[in-house]
């Protein structure tokens, strides 16, 4: 795995980071309303909103004072090509799985 990959994945695997990704799904926003929902301070939401940020998921604009982060969800693209690799494997499992359940309610 690459270290794109890598950052983006850490970055994907916290919920709070997920739950901005989803909140940036819908379209950009100020980084004070991304905060809002959460139970933590600005100060923390801002963290993850680096994180995202190195991950190459969020890119934030600045006009004045107020901060707008925008999704950029090309990683997520590469994350879902990593993992699709897998798709046949676990097709494979997944119907001898069904063979074998089907031999046993034939005997």
């Amino acid at each position: 795995m690459n270290t794109d990959l890598d950052n983006v994945i850490a970055a994907i695997s916290d919920p709070t980071r997920r739950a901005i990704i989803g909140r940036l799904a819908r379209g950009p926003a100020r980084i004070s309303d991304i905060a809002a929902p959460f139970p933590m301070s600005l100060t923390g939401v801002c963290k993850h909103v680096r994180v995202l940020e190195r991950a190459g998921l969020v890119r934030r604009t600045r006009e004045g004072r107020e901060n707008t982060l925008e999704l950029s969800a090309e990683p997520l693209r590469e994350v879902a090509r990593w993992i699709l690799q897998y798709e046949g494997f676990w097709n494979t499992r997944l119907d001898r799985l069904e063979q074998f359940f089907t031999s046993k309610q034939e005997k």
